[in-house]
């Protein structure tokens, strides 16, 4: 059995970063800090939204479910998505497995919060719509960043007495609370116990897909019958208990061959059920739909003897007009959704016909003419106020209709900012920012408060790896990227000679590598990134022999003693000059020459090792500054090491905190030396940091509110505007800060 500590916003957000982060400061004392303002840079939507709910206790609110970027609340008023979760410092409470809103108490929501299952789990309360939260640690594994995290709900609350919820875990079977989520214990007499972890590292189990409470058997003040799925291949199936879970039943007859994905019920007690082949959201390629009343099931497909090839897994009933639900498809060819209006016999296509205005997030067309219906529809709901009014979400956004019959859908995404960022870049002139986003490539960025027009093109690449711009020439720009596995792509490098607003592939030769008589196309292989010179004369790729070209690609050269496995890092101010890190000797070697010949300047302080990186998202341990030539900045095991002389010797740079990323940013007025930013830990307190003085002391620029996990996978400082820092978290989008 569970217990629970209760604490507000901010206290739990401090507690979470040491639990996240249990090394200890290099040097204790409190932490400084400066007020900054923080906004998130517009795209609208961009991840994956596995479930969307309205509350039924109030007309015009509903709640977003994201795998990676937390929970959201839609506030009618504002007309916009509240990020429920920003003060939260505990990485894994960021995936939301499932969520439940009470539905007599429009205050009252919960979450059941676990990315991954090697993760700590919990359930958090919350009383006041989530803006502070009770965190119930449990002992059940989830993952709702994991295979099968569009299931559910897996949380559900009895109508007839609110303190009672079931939670039907992945791992451990069925789980229920009596009080209101603060106490949890196992339902022993379910006969589903769970299964073990899988052996594989992203494989997940299904376990209990979902649980439903049949609002008309309430009876001495608690439901009597709940319906609990099991989408594991041992005992799947739908379970019924009459006596309010004391004891538990396999429903007979439905689908055969098919696991329960998700189910919705009516106020008088008839179950809808969508049926899959495969936990998705991946995988999925068959299905059905059924319906099951009065004892007896019912074949409701929709679609039948077409050839879509997927399954369905979205499921919503109108509670408003008995007789109404939608359904969606799951991997479909292309994806769609259904209505009927009564109780399945007959079907609406929506999808077929419809249109979508994406004026609010018009990159939703990617490389084609128009936006298409959407992939992974893994949750659809239907406005238990309003019939015509649905929602449905896709692997990219969220879409809804203010009646379904009109055929128009819109992004339903203002505030909610679901992306993964790779890579930053804010140049010496041109756009202030420019992006790497991972599944929907990155953008150029003029408005921060306007989604942008379009993506990164030509080639279509959809997540970028690494950005960087010629120091003396910003409008030259390289990037890196890949697509997606399965996918095929000529190029997986690319040049713009307009500050990122268009694109021309770039290629390198196919060669054989060092030991290899095979000749391959390596800039084909594990995406290696590309760097530009400072007046974009010169482009270096980091295949594993470094290549350079002096005419725009088209033709390639190896530098001379140029070392193996590393990266080219061009100066931001003198075009000759390339450093490159050598693993193998600890050494830098630098090219005075434009990348035709390097030699080892000196030995490397520290040991190098701890500073090498071999995920090729990760950011590099070396920069160079774009306010002075020579001047490179070096991060060893979390202590920043700089060399004012173009790599010839190196000095400590850092004092007190441990660093993970860090920028460049304008120097403060008056100053000379670059503004430092940095993510990392001081004094047991993890966040984003500034320096004015080139690392000898710092101020933290973010607070307890504004903590987003800990999941900061890229800062950049703006060269041009002091104090302003890019964030690019792992599921809450981009942000930026000013002071205040």
């Amino acid at each position: 059995m569970s217990t629970f500590f209760r604490i507000a916003l901010g206290a739990l957000s401090a507690m979470a970063v040491i639990l996240a982060v249990p090394a200890p400061a290099r040097e204790a004392g409190p932490a400084q800090s400066v007020p900054y303002r923080w906004s998130n840079v517009k795209v609208g939507g961009g991840g994956f939204s596995p479930g969307v709910i309205f509350s039924r206790a109030e007309r015009g609110l509903a709640y977003l479910r994201t795998d990676i970027g937390g929970a959201y609340r839609w506030d009618a008023k504002a007309r916009r998505w509240i990020p429920l979760q920003d003060g939260m410092g505990e990485s894994n409470y960021h995936g939301i497995e499932s969520i439940a809103a009470d539905p007599r108490n429009p205050d009252i929501v919960y979450l059941a919060a676990g990315m991954y299952h090697r993760g700590p789990a919990a359930i958090l309360r919350s009383a006041d719509r989530g803006a502070t939260w009770t965190i119930v640690p449990v002992p059940f594994r989830m993952g709702g960043n994991e295979p099968g995290r569009g299931l559910g709900e897996r949380l559900a609350i009895d109508p007839a007495d609110p303190a009672i919820l079931y939670f039907g875990s992945r791992f451990d079977g069925l789980w229920r609370s009596t009080d209101s989520g603060a106490t949890w214990s196992k339902v022993a007499g379910f006969p589903h116990a769970g299964k073990p972890v899988p052996a594989e590292r992203w494989s997940s189990n299904a376990g209990v897909s979902f649980v439903l409470f049949d609002r008309s058997s309430a009876k001495g003040g608690k439901s009597r019958t709940i319906y609990a799925a099991v989408a594991d291949p041992d005992g799947q199936g739908l379970y019924r208990s009459s006596d309010g879970g004391s004891s538990w039943a396999r429903v007979p007859g439905g689908p055969t061959g098919l696991m329960p994905a998700k189910g919705d019920i009516s106020d008088d007690g008839r179950l809808v059920v969508a049926y899959s082949n495969g936990i998705g959201p991946n995988g999925v390629s068959g299905g059905a739909v059924w319906r099951l009343a009065g004892g007896q099931w019912t074949d409701i497909t929709p679609g039948k003897g077409s050839a879509h090839g997927g399954g369905y897994m979205a499921i919503s009933l109108a509670h408003s007009a008995p007789g109404t639900l939608a359904v969606a498809t799951m991997n479909a060819h292309p994806d769609t959704a259904y209505v009927s209006t009564d109780w399945g016999t007959t079907w609406t296509d929506i999808g077929k016909g419809s249109r979508r205005d994406i004026a609010a997030a018009p990159w939703l067309r990617f490389d084609e003419k128009e936006a298409d219906f959407g992939h992974w529809i893994a949750g659809i709901a239907v406005d238990p106020f309003d019939a015509g009014h649905i929602a449905y979400t896709t692997g990219a956004t969220v879409y809804a209709t203010d009646g379904w019959r009109t055929g128009l859908w819109k992004p339903w995404t203002e505030g909610v900012e679901e992306t993964a960022i790779v890579s930053l870049a804010s140049p010496t002139g041109g756009a202030n920012l420019i992006s790497g986003f991972g599944d929907i490539a990155g953008f150029v960025h003029d408005d921060f408060a306007v989604s942008p027009p379009t993506m990164h093109l030509t080639p279509h690449l959809v997540t970028t790896i690494n950005l960087d711009y010629a120091g003396q020439a910003p409008a030259i720009m390289v990037r890196s990227g890949r697509v997606h596995q399965g996918q095929k792509t000529e190029a997986t490098l690319a040049l713009s000679r307009d500050g990122g607003r268009s694109w021309e592939p770039v290629l390198l030769p196919p060669y054989a590598e060092v030991g290899e008589s095979e000749v391959k196309r390596h800039d084909l292989i594990k995406t290696p990134a590309i760097t530009v010179s400072a007046d974009g004369a010169v482009l270096a790729v980091a295949t594993p022999t470094p290549f350079f070209s002096h005419d725009g690609g088209i033709t390639w050269t190896s530098g001379l003693n140029a070392p193996r496995e590393t990266r080219a890092v061009a100066d931001k101010v003198d075009p000759r000059r390339f450093y490159m890190l050598d693993f193998s000797s600890a050494k830098l070697f630098v090219s005075n020459d434009g990348g035709r010949r390097f030699r080892a300047a000196a030995a490397l302080p520290g040991d190098l090792s701890k500073a090498r990186t071999f995920n090729v998202e990760s950011p590099w341990p070396l920069a160079a500054s774009p306010f002075a030539a020579g001047d490179l900045w070096l991060n060893i095991d979390g202590t920043l090491h700089r060399s004012r002389d173009g790599g010839r010797s190196f000095a400590v740079a850092s004092k007190g905190l441990e660093i993970r990323r860090f920028a460049f940013g304008k120097p403060a007025q008056g100053l000379a030396e670059p503004t430092l930013f940095a993510f990392g830990t001081q004094a047991g307190v993890t966040g984003i940091w500034r320096s004015t003085d080139a690392g000898k002391s710092w101020l933290r620029v973010n607070d307890d509110a504004n903590q987003w996990g800990n999941r900061i996978r890229v800062i950049e400082g703006d060269p041009r505007i002091f104090g302003r820092v890019y964030v690019g978290t792992d599921g809450r989008g981009l942000l930026y800060g000013e002071p205040r």
